[in-house]
Formats: C-alpha cells, structure tokens, sequence
C-alpha cells in the first residue's frame, strides 16, 4: 500500500498494551514456574481474543494430534462460505454413503439423508459429529480431499506453521498434527464470525425434531454449563491425542481462548482450562476502541462509482492492560491512505491502526479495509463528476 499522502492521527492512550510476541517471549522464560495452570497438559497456550496476546505457554508449538478440534477448521471454511454468500443455513446438504460410514462420535447420518447446513453446524459443533463433517466437506469441495486441501491452504494463510490436516473431522491418519498455538489462531479467526457461538455455546438441542426419532445433542464440552462466560469451542479425544480442548470465555468484554492438548481425562483438562480463564479474568480486562465493522475514516476514491469509502475494522478492536496497573502512555496512531485508485475490492488493506510504546515500538497493528466493493466508473461518470466540481469551483 501506498504511504503518499497519508493522514495520520496520534494520541496517548493511558493504558498498558501487552505486545503478543514479548508477552510469549517473556512466558517462554518463565515456563517452569508458570506449569501449575496446566501441569498434565502436553502442551498449552492461551490468549486474549481481540488482540491476540498470549498470556499463557507451554510447549505451545509442539505438534500434536489435533483430534476432533480439527473441526475448528472445518467450521471456519462454513461459515466464510456463509459470509461470502455461496453457503445458507436453509440449504440442505445430501449424506454419501462415505459421509454415513464414519465412526467415531457422529449424528447417525444415513445413505442420502438430507439436513439443513444449520442442523450439520448444531451436529458438528455440540455432538462433534464426524460424518456431519465429511458430509459438509463434500458439499462444499465435492470431495473430502479437495475439503481438505482448502483447509491447508487456509491455514498457510492464517500462519499457521505446525499444521497439516488429513481429514476434515481429526479421526487418526497419519501426518495429521496441529499445535496449541495454531488452534489459537483458527479458534480466534472462528470467533471473529459472531453466529459460531450460537452452536457451539449450547448446551443441548435436537436434531431431526419433526420426525419419529428426535435425536438429542449434549454439549461434548461441559464447560459451556459449568463455567460463567464459556460458549464454545472444540473438544477433541483420540487414545493418541489423549483429551483435548480450545475453549472460549467471554467476561466484561473479554474474550479469552484457551487450549490444552494431551490431558490424562476429561476433570483435569477441564480443571486446568478453568484455571487458565481464572487467572485470565482475574488479572486482566480489555477497553474496547472499535466495533467490528466500525467505520474510522473515510477516503476518497479515485475515479470509483463511489467518490468516497469509509475504512472499517474487520474485528472487534481493545486495548488489553493488567487490573489495577496505573497506564504508561502508549500512543493510537490511525494512518489511511489520501485517495486510492478504483477498483477497490473489500479485502483490500487500506489503512492501518498502529498502537506503539512511546520510544516507538510497535506492539500492534490493525488492518483497516473498504466498507464496501468500489467498481471503476465509467467515462460519462468521471466527465459528469468533473463538470459538476468545475461548476461548484465557480
């Protein structure tokens, strides 16, 4: 992106922000003291949402079988293709005979059964249905392995380093592994689409409720019922990923997301999530700056349909300080690009939100993008528009 003619906005903010690569760093050298949150996981990480701080780690980047929180992924690809319009809630989604054979925990899809997407995201999300997930896999790529591919690619994209997926719902293979801290990164891309917690935050439902034989879904993650504030994520448990969880809690605006992997039963790795979110909720609290979706400047377009665009937050923005620490001042600094050329597509990175210390270290930056798609006007269009100015001018 361009910086000619840039406008830029500083002021002070009187909180302490919490780099996410130094608070790592700075939680790597204190690891041994640090194992009582999570002394029988394998490995673990935990973060705040909004801005991606790790508050917590151990052996953070160490692959490990994923399990059943591979779903994660797969409920991120649905529910961008919901986003992106080529996905409804409403559509109905046919089972193959492939989908139908999965074992493990599953909805008992049959052979060219048909459910609504909505109900495949309720059996995937809450009863960690495998077949759920090879049947939406399918429908979406046309096979499981194109499905599969999608979700590499995606996590290549997401930064995901110590990743690589074989199948869509985590059941055993061979070189599929991920790692706490990469299920960190696709649990908060996850959340930054509101509707998930709508599944994976309830505790029990029903499928096929209009016909002879309802099925009655129970939550997999029990936390969503005995822990204030938890509304998802993902359970995970094979014999050789031992029992795995990403979890996430939500307080006074704080959402936190915690991981374990390779805990001994279901108790302690819930126990040790829960003290995990303690000590998060305890020490910690968040401002929020921005909605998502908030408009933070507008630019002008050149030679665009639209003469202007507002640039806007693709997530919720927060600064994220300790409880009762008195603010060393760090600085907001908004810096978006004067006039940017048509056509403008919405995944365009056209401004930046940049928070530094005051000796100018950047501890984060918020990509800013178009509020909307802007076309190339057309010859009469920018004639039109010039005439206008010319006249107004006298």
């Amino acid at each position: 992106m361009k910086r000619n003619g840039y406008l830029a906005l500083c002021f002070v903010m009187c909180f302490t922000i919490f780099s996410p690569m130094a608070v790592a760093k700075e939680k790597a050298g204190q690891q041994k003291g640090d194992n009582h949150f999570a002394p029988l996981a394998s490995s673990a990480v935990m973060i705040e949402a909004d801005t991606g701080t790790v508050l917590y780690e151990k052996n953070a980047n160490e692959k490990m079988p994923p399990a059943s929180i591979t779903k994660v992924m797969t409920m991120l690809l649905i529910m961008e293709a919901v986003e992106r319009g080529e996905l409804k809630l409403t559509d109905k989604v046919r089972t193959s005979e492939r989908a139908a054979s999965m074992g493990g925990s599953q909805i008992f899809l049959q052979p060219g059964e048909e459910m609504t997407v909505e109900d495949m995201l309720k059996g995937i999300a809450i009863a960690s249905g495998n077949d759920a997930s090879v049947a939406m896999a399918e429908h979406l790529a046309g096979t499981e392995e194109s499905f599969v591919a999608r979700m590499n690619e995606r996590a290549q994209q997401l930064g995901m380093k110590n990743t690589h997926f074989v199948n869509s719902n985590g059941l055993p293979a061979a070189n599929h592994f991920s790692s706490a801290a990469d299920i960190a990164i696709m649990s908060r891309e996850l959340l930054k689409h509101d509707g998930i917690t709508k599944f994976t935050g309830t505790y029990q439902d029903y499928l096929r409720k209009d016909t002879e034989s309802p099925f009655w879904l129970v939550n997999t993650n029990k936390l969503v019922r005995f822990y204030e504030g938890v509304d998802g994520l993902k359970t995970g448990y094979t014999g050789e990923a031992k029992y795995c969880l990403t979890a996430t809690a939500k307080r006074n605006n704080m959402r936190v997301i915690a991981v374990v992997m390779g805990e001994p039963d279901v108790k302690t790795r819930n126990n040790e999530v829960s003290t995990m979110f303690n000590y998060a909720f305890t020490h910690f609290q968040v401002m929020p700056m921005y909605k998502k979706g908030e408009a933070v400047r507008a630019l002008v377009v050149d030679k665009g349909q639209k003469p202007q665009i507002n640039a806007v937050t693709p997530h919720a923005v927060s600064l994220l300080m300790k409880k009762g620490e008195s603010a060393d001042t760090f600085q907001k600094e908004i810096v978006i690009n004067e006039a940017v050329h048509a056509p403008i597509a919405k995944d365009q990175v056209i401004g930046h939100i940049f928070i530094r210390t005051k000796d100018g270290k950047e501890v984060n930056r918020i990509d800013l993008f178009p509020e909307d798609q802007v076309d190339k006007a057309n010859m009469w269009e920018i004639l039109k528009r010039t005439t206008k100015s010319v006249l107004i001018s006298y």
